[in-house]
């Protein structure tokens, strides 16, 4: 009776020692089961979160003449005054970004950061001040190069403000902490430039 109850004891401890490492087994195979293809998916997928964007509030002021000859015609002055609200969006581009996993290590190459958006929220337009000259009114056109030059200002205000930089520090932010959670130990992220080929003729 003793053996038969030794016998069950180191049947229980054997059957509960095999269960604890067949489950370390599953789950660090579980840990592991993430291929280069998998790894970019989950990266494309959180591309909205490494976005970085910079919201402005602007005045655009316009002035212009009729001129002949380069001379400036007097009583044909128009111009106009409006008030704006928009934004620009930066970050990286992660659909051109490359993986290589090897076990619990991976490495990521991602492009380095671009501008996305720059955009002047039409429906926030709030005119102030504009001419009636009927010499030589105001266009559709005017509007348009006016708010056309306001973007290249923003953009170049907002490069100068860093916004490439912290789109970078944003995306390495993020992709480091979702590789981590995936079970990744060691994590390399590098930035390269993309060169596109010219189109064959």
């Amino acid at each position: 009776m003793k053996r038969t109850n030794y016998a069950t004891l180191i049947f229980l401890a054997t059957t509960v020692v095999l269960a604890v490492l067949l489950f370390q087994t599953k789950r660090a195979e579980k840990r592991s089961l993430y291929d280069s293809t998998t790894v970019l998916n989950k990266i494309v997928y959180i591309q909205e979160l490494s976005l970085v964007k910079y919201n402005y509030a602007g005045v655009i002021s316009f002035k212009d003449y009729m001129k002949i000859m380069n001379i400036q015609v007097p009583l044909t002055e128009k111009f106009f005054l409006l008030k704006y609200n928009g934004y620009i969006k930066a970050g990286v581009d992660f659909k051109d970004a490359k993986v290589k996993v090897i076990g619990k290590s991976v490495q990521v190459q991602m492009p380095k950061p671009k501008l996305f958006e720059t955009v002047i929220d039409e429906k926030s337009i709030r005119v102030f001040d504009e001419s009636m000259n009927v010499f030589n009114p105001l266009s559709i056109n005017d509007y348009n190069q006016a708010i056309s030059k306001e973007k290249s200002t923003m953009t170049r205000d907002a490069i100068d403000q860093g916004i490439l930089q912290e789109a970078s520090e944003q995306a390495h932010k993020v992709v480091t902490s979702m590789l981590k959670d995936m079970g990744f130990e060691k994590i390399q992220i590098d930035e390269i430039t993309t060169v596109k080929l010219p189109e064959r003729r």
